[in-house]
């Protein structure tokens, strides 16, 4: 193919993506986000997904109201200890209690995990809210190469010594 041919056929493609971008927009299609985009890329990669990632991966599912993708994050009896409270909840009553719970949330902190194992991993989370902080330790499983939260320990009052949002001079 000739280089004027060439450049022709690549301005039409990205024309073309870019009028599916904006039908898209206009038409309401969600792009994946949270837990759908992490599977994505990191089936691009073809490697396994940090353990992290579940954790930003959930808290993006939570802010969304995204109730699959949230329970997608999770294994074992938490799993299933979630879908119980959908079901009890319906499942849009569950997505908005997830929204509410999660903008209270200012700011995160996740530590590096600790490695039990190779399929076993501990995290120590830190979430800011205006009035307070509260650190939880994480527990994961590795299963079919993706990190899901197995379990979380009680909340944890952290004293602060500025509360969020003080001016500071």
């Amino acid at each position: 193919m000739r280089k004027d041919t060439q450049a022709k056929v690549l301005t039409a493609l990205l024309a073309a993506g870019v009028v599916i971008y904006v039908a898209g927009e206009k038409n309401g299609w969600k792009w994946p986000s949270g837990e759908a985009a992490a599977s994505l890329i990191a089936g691009a990669k073809d490697e396994p997904t940090p353990p992290r990632e579940t954790i930003y991966a959930m808290l993006d599912a939570a802010r969304d109201g995204d109730v699959a993708a949230y329970i997608a994050c999770h294994t074992g009896a938490m799993a299933r200890q979630l879908e119980q409270s959908r079901d009890e909840m319906t499942p849009e009553g569950f997505a908005k209690y997830l929204i509410e719970r999660n903008r209270e949330i200012k700011g995160v902190a996740i530590n590096e995990p600790e490695m039990a194992s190779d399929t076993r991993a501990r995290i120590r989370v830190e979430y800011v809210y205006k009035d307070r902080n509260e650190v939880q330790q994480v527990e994961l499983e590795r299963q079919d190469g993706r990190w899901r939260i197995a379990s979380v320990d009680s909340a944890q009052r952290v004293k602060t010594l500025v509360p969020y949002g003080t001016p500071v001079y």
